[in-house]
């Protein structure tokens, strides 16, 4: 079972538990129930009954503006600190379910996870993809679900092979820092890449 099934146990709901790592990892926003809705990819109904539990139980909080609700995580929550650690603990964990979906974006050599994924804030990306003859449709549909299991804004960068190729000639700065931090390859079918880590290991 992965660390995101075992919060939906935890908490009762995949919506819920969607909707608790929303609130956490975005604690300055301030969201529309449709813009909430969008973000997550839920169902109205069901995230209307949780959203008026976490009024209820005061984990979230809601204003007016400009003729609109906007509902935001309350930082006063009794529970908030232990609640906020349970949530980030678990996105060191790169199980995303969504991540499944790169190999269907185009003819993908190299796909790899860092950031927010590995719970590392140095990062200056998420995801790095190499991809010839990217499906952008098929992207946008992704990085949406990815987006939603994690909880929020997924940084990516998209390249083609030949500009992988280019940047590891050059030995780029952007590319070997990514390589030097915390990272999960997902796909490589780029054997240069291998030689890069082989000699940043040593």
């Amino acid at each position: 079972m992965s660390t995101t099934e075992v919060l939906e146990v935890l908490f009762g709901s995949k919506t819920r538990a969607r909707m608790m790592r929303f609130f956490i990892l975005n604690p300055k926003g301030e969201y529309t129930f449709p813009e909430i809705l969008r973000k997550n990819l839920l169902k109205s109904p069901e995230a209307r009954k949780e959203l008026n539990i976490f009024k209820k139980a005061r984990f979230t909080k809601e204003r007016k503006k400009g003729g609109k609700k906007y509902y935001f995580i309350n930082p006063d929550f009794p529970f908030y600190k232990e609640i906020e650690r349970l949530i980030v603990r678990s996105d060191i964990f790169p199980q995303c379910k969504s991540l499944s979906m790169i190999k269907k974006v185009g003819n993908v050599k190299l796909a790899v996870t860092t950031g927010v994924f590995l719970n590392y804030e140095k990062g200056d990306v998420d995801l790095l993809i190499v991809v010839d003859g990217v499906s952008r449709a098929k992207l946008k549909k992704m990085i949406a679900n990815l987006e939603a299991e994690v909880g929020r804004e997924i940084r990516y960068m998209i390249i083609d092979n030949e500009e992988l190729t280019y940047r590891l000639n050059m030995l780029d700065r952007f590319i070997i820092d990514m390589f030097k931090g915390p990272h999960e390859i997902i796909i490589n079918k780029a054997p240069k890449v291998k030689q890069i880590i082989s000699r940043l290991e040593k």
